[in-house]
C-alpha cells in the first residue's frame, strides 16, 4: 500500500499542473487498486478541502462533490471512512468547515459530549458548544 500527500490529490482532481498531473495521474493508476488501494489519511483531506476552498476558490458543492468522489473510489483506503462520510454530511449542511466537522464527530467518537469552540459556523453544529 503507498500512503498519498494532498498534492498528488490535488493535482489527480485539478489537473493544474501540466508536469506533475500526468504523473499523478500514472501513479494513481499504477499504484491505487482495488486489490492494494492508495491510502488518505483524515490529516489529508482535511488539507485538501482547505487548498481546494483557498487556493483555488472551489465552492463547497464542488468540494463536497470531490470528497465523495474520493470517498467512493474503491482503489482508495480512507482513514476513518465512515466518520469522514459523515463529516461530509454535516459539511454539506452546514457553513462549518470540513475540519471542524471531522473535529466534531471524531470527539464525539472518542466520547466528548460536544467540543468547545469559538468558531461560529463549528458551534451551528450538534457537536459543538459556543464559548
Amino acid at each position: 500500500m503507498i500512503g498519498l500527500d494532498t498534492n498528488v490529490l490535488v493535482r489527480h482532481l485539478t489537473g493544474d499542473d501540466p508536469v506533475q498531473t500526468p504523473k499523478a495521474q500514472a501513479l494513481l493508476a499504477a499504484r491505487c487498486t482495488v486489490d492494494d488501494p492508495g491510502y488518505v489519511n483524515r490529516i489529508v483531506l482535511c488539507e485538501l478541502v482547505w487548498v481546494l476552498a483557498r487556493g483555488y476558490r472551489y465552492d463547497r458543492r464542488t468540494i463536497a462533490g470531490a470528497l465523495e468522489q474520493l470517498l467512493n473510489a474503491a482503489e482508495l483506503l480512507i482513514e476513518d471512512r465512515d466518520t469522514a462520510v459523515d463529516a461530509l454530511a454535516a459539511y454539506r449542511g452546514s457553513q462549518a468547515d470540513f475540519a471542524d466537522c471531522l473535529m466534531g464527530i471524531l470527539n464525539r467518537v472518542a466520547g466528548c459530549d460536544r467540543t468547545a469552540t469559538f468558531d461560529r459556523d463549528a458551534a451551528s453544529l450538534p457537536d459543538f458548544m459556543p464559548v
